[in-house]
């Protein structure tokens, strides 16, 4: 779903960029909100997790791979603003470090893979589990669906942009029924990845997902023929209290194997998009990558001449990498979040 420069023009780009501008600007505000003890840590994880996932494209038809987005994972992990903080952060990464998604379609990637996919998951999962039964696994079929239904989304999104500013004169029925069938395929990958890591994160640490938050209703006893709320018992110890360490340690780990090693076995069909591009021809005025020299270009590292060292190497680095901006970015938001708290009181400047 990453979308080159050329396949879009420029003014629908600049729309678009203004758009994840905006989009971006407010994330920045809403996540003051949802980054606390539990989640500011763990963002910059998140993203870092994500864009080790993208790198394992999965087979879904004969000649076509897809990979996961992510908007749906980050939402219902860290917040939806948040989340949309943390896919722009690995798109900015695979566009300036990788020459992965064209720079001057940044906007129109943000706008697609961070913006669109993070609302219509997130709107759809608050609103499963609103209707589901208060327990986990509805949160994690809740996920599922959620997830699910983000793909195809995205793949709507860009046959819009495409309709109004495509540079290639290909008619727009084509270009959304090919992107709408192969998208769904891919949502189910999607789907089963993102609702297998909210079910392993909020089987140990369910206070972790921000999605599960109030999950549990509170016990009902029956006294003088009415039902009313039992005094809670006491926890082992505060969730503020807990560290995320462990959590973070791990997921750091799986990251960096995922990207480092397993990524050498991921299917090198060409993705839902490309594989549309070329067979449609939305691809015939695809402008070179700006950073197409750098050197991590193609998910390698230059002069190393081994494909699954190469791989390897810049797998690890681009995780490297998104970890310590995504960290960055957060604990910046974080530090705005609670700097009004311990400013001093009174006194005028």
């Amino acid at each position: 779903m990453h979308v080159p420069d050329g396949f879009i023009d420029l003014p629908v780009s600049a729309a678009t960029g203004a758009v994840a501008a905006g989009a971006v600007a407010v994330s920045l505000r809403g996540a003051r909100r949802e980054l606390d003890e539990r989640t500011a840590p763990l963002a910059g994880l998140v993203a870092a997790f994500i864009f080790a996932v993208q790198m394992l494209n999965f087979p879904v038809a004969a000649g076509t791979s897809g990979h996961l987005l992510g908007g749906a994972l980050a939402a219902i992990l860290v917040g939806p603003y948040t989340g949309v903080l943390c896919i722009s952060v690995v798109l900015l990464m695979q566009g300036i470090l990788f020459a992965d998604g064209g720079l001057t379609a940044l906007g129109v990637n943000i706008t697609d893979m961070a913006v669109v996919t993070t609302v219509v998951a997130y709107a759809l999962f608050r609103a499963l589990v609103k209707v589901l039964p208060r327990t986990r696994r509805s949160v994690t079929v809740s996920s599922f669906v959620a997830a699910l239904a983000s793909v195809p989304a995205a793949a709507l999104a860009f046959t819009f942009f495409y309709w109004i500013g495509g540079t290639t004169d290909i008619p727009i029925g084509k270009v959304l029924t090919g992107m709408v069938g192969v998208h769904v395929l891919i949502g189910i990958g999607e789907a089963a990845i993102t609702a297998l890591t909210v079910g392993a994160v909020i089987a140990v640490r369910p206070d972790l997902v921000y999605g599960a938050r109030g999950l549990s209703a509170p016990l009902k006893l029956r006294v003088g023929g009415e039902l009313v709320d039992a005094a809670p018992a006491p926890g082992p110890e505060p969730v503020a209290a807990r560290s995320t360490r462990k959590v973070w340690a791990t997921g750091l780990v799986t990251a960096l194997v995922l990207a480092g090693f397993v990524s050498f076995y991921a299917s090198a069909s060409p993705d839902g998009l490309e594989k549309v591009a070329a067979d449609q021809g939305i691809d015939r005025k695809t402008e070179p990558h700006q950073t197409a020299d750098s050197p991590l270009a193609d998910y390698g590292v230059r002069d190393v001449g081994d494909a699954r060292i190469s791989g390897g190497l810049a797998g690890v680095i681009g995780v490297g990498a998104t970890v310590v901006v995504g960290s960055g970015v957060f604990w910046v938001v974080r530090r705005r979040r609670t700097a009004p708290d311990t400013a001093p009181a009174g006194g005028n400047a």
